[in-house]
Order: structure tokens, then C-alpha cells, then sequence
């Protein structure tokens, strides 16, 4: 199959909590850009070869998802550091795991996992390739 992920887009509350959980606590960077197609000031935060734009509830950006709602995404991050590695950091910043660590499956096999929320609630797993 010829196709693979680029981006998504999170709907958030407010742009500088969700920036600064996904830079501070997750360690993405972020990226700002001029839309091509509007020349807006667009903020998006990027790790790999991936990036999650992110869309103000207030004011997000078209074409959009029919109904953006913060709290909606639900995704799995693989990540090379350690599952215990991160539940020291999220305990350290008194941030509470929702579930784990857990045995599922992944899209290439087993995975261990926890989960967390960001602060529009969305589900964060992350995984560790078994």
C-alpha cells in the first residue's frame, strides 16, 4: 500500500496548555507556518516524520473534521524510551495514568502500554513495541 500518515489535526481548548503538555511532557516541537491556502499563522507540533497540526475550537481552520470537538482524539504514540521511564515522568508531574501498563496490539504486533489525557481530555497512549 502506497499510503501513510502525514498529520491529524487535534480540536483543542487552548492552543498554549495543549502546547505546552505535547512539548514539555511528550517532548514534540513545535512548528509554526503560514497556511498556504489562507496565509494564517498556524502552530502544529512535530515529532519524526509526523506532525499534529492543532485547530482552535474557537476558530478552526477549513476544511475541518463535519463536528471538531476537543477531547475527540483517541491515539497511540510509539515511543524507543521505556514504559516505566514515562510512568516515573507522569507520576514526577502528577499526571495520572488512566490504564496500565498493559498488554495490546498494535499495528505491527504487541505492545505495552499506558494511557494518559491531555488537557481537552483526549486519550494518549503510549507504547512500547514488544
Amino acid at each position: 500500500m502506497s499510503l501513510f500518515i502525514d498529520h491529524v489535526v487535534i480540536t483543542v481548548t487552548d492552543l498554549n496548555k495543549s502546547i505546552e503538555f505535547y512539548t514539555k511532557v511528550l517532548g514534540m516541537h513545535l512548528h509554526e507556518f503560514l497556511s498556504a491556502t489562507d496565509n494564517i499563522q498556524r502552530k502544529s507540533l512535530k515529532f519524526g516524520n509526523q506532525k499534529i497540526n492543532l485547530h482552535e475550537v474557537s476558530k478552526p481552520f477549513k476544511p475541518h473534521a463535519k463536528s471538531p470537538k476537543p477531547g475527540s482524539m483517541d491515539m497511540c504514540l510509539l515511543s524507543k524510551e521505556k514504559i516505566e521511564d514515562w510512568i516515573i515522568k507522569f507520576n514526577n508531574l502528577h499526571i495520572k495514568i488512566e490504564e496500565g501498563p498493559v498488554q495490546k496490539t498494535g499495528a505491527n504486533g504487541p505492545i505495552k502500554s499506558i494511557y494518559v489525557r491531555d488537557p481537552d481530555q483526549n486519550l494518549i497512549e503510549i507504547s512500547n513495541q514488544i
